[in-house]
């Protein structure tokens, strides 16, 4: 089966009407993702999926769903209620759903929401102004350092929910820094990508100090190859569980497991580790304790227990520090309030 960006939006588009048409309640349906970035090329080891976003007249029965369409690819569905865009203008200042909304591909639309929520959104340009811009980065800048508050009271044992919070702090202080010149990066690509925009925002020594808060440096590729059976198992054991995170999907192994492998085999294999440490760590959040004995030991190796987790946090602190920096120094730049002017 040739597979390509055209014939998988021409998927999302079938798939789209024939929803809609199906479902009365469903107003509007876009495209999202890496499919609608030019500048990305959407297979990542060989693996897609198709980010849709349906927009219903009132609260939806369910928020996210995925739809097989081989073991290399799937449909990745988000549904949202109308009332989460009531506020186009506010969506500015939104670091997640602003930038969905800003430049996705509509694929249906049953009354004029899509327009009018675009056209407020988009008004004056300002989306991607200085000012704007800052607000999002500090946004996300403010929930990570909470999130890194409520991590200084870490017991004496660092469980899977530990792990899942500081790596959720970390992704936002990334964010922040991400998304002064682009979307938020997705969750395969975060290390991936990261290094493109942290150079943009002149700090290419965040690079390895995000390697560092992961407790890589010095990882060896060679070990992180050696965790992918236990990974895989620990992921396909957790798929059978009610209340794993719904990312923790069977259609979903190829995508992650192909992708993890290809980053390993490339210049870069530390960036692999995001997305193994990430669903391994959703996977054991819902296994019996036996079956999460290698992730903890992985925990282990990367300084993600009870021992390290107080220098991987006071890691965290100087990394949002020099984040905050950063802030001010481009407040200071385009004369807009700093952190200390707020």
């Amino acid at each position: 089966m040739r597979v390509t960006r055209e014939s998988l939006i021409k998927i999302a588009r079938e798939t789209a009407q024939e929803r809609a048409y199906n479902n009365k309640e469903i107003i509007a349906a876009y495209l999202t993702g890496s499919l609608v970035n030019d500048d990305l090329d959407p297979m990542l080891g060989g693996t897609a999926d198709i980010d849709i976003v349906f927009i219903h007249k009132d609260e939806p029965k369910h928020r996210r769903e995925f739809v097989k369409l081989t073991p290399d690819y799937h449909v990745d569905i988000a549904h949202r209620a109308k009332s989460e865009f009531k506020r186009p203008r506010e969506l500015r200042l939104d670091p997640w759903l602003g930038w969905e909304m800003y430049d996705p591909q509509l694929l249906f639309e049953r009354e004029k929401f899509f327009e009018f929520v675009q056209a407020g959104l988009r008004a004056g340009f300002e989306f991607n102004a200085p000012e704007p811009a800052l607000q999002r980065s500090r946004l996300l800048l403010s929930q990570s350092r909470q999130m890194w508050r409520e991590m200084l009271e870490i017991s004496d044992i660092v469980t899977p929910q530990d792990v899942l919070q500081y790596m959720k702090a970390l992704n936002f202080a990334v964010n922040a820094v991400a998304e002064l010149s682009g979307p938020p990066l997705g969750e395969r690509r975060l290390m991936l990508e990261f290094a493109a925009r942290a150079e943009t925002a002149q700090r290419t020594g965040m690079e390895a100090a995000l390697v560092g808060l992961l407790g890589a440096s010095s990882l060896d590729v060679s070990v992180m190859k050696a965790w992918i059976p236990d990974w895989k198992l620990a992921f396909e054991f957790a798929t059978e569980s009610a209340r794993v995170d719904a990312r923790i999907h069977l259609s979903r192994v190829n995508y992650y497991e192909k992708a993890i492998l290809s980053m390993l085999e490339s210049d870069k294999p530390i960036t692999a580790l995001w997305s193994l440490l990430q669903t391994w760590t959703f996977a054991v959040e819902v296994l019996p304790d036996l079956a999460a004995n290698p992730w903890r030991a992985v925990c282990g190796q990367l300084g993600l227990t009870a021992v390290g987790i107080e220098e991987r946090l006071e890691g965290l602190d100087h990394f949002l520090d020099e984040v905050e920096v950063l802030l001010d120094d481009l407040a200071t730049q385009y004369g807009l309030e700093t952190s200390t002017t707020l």
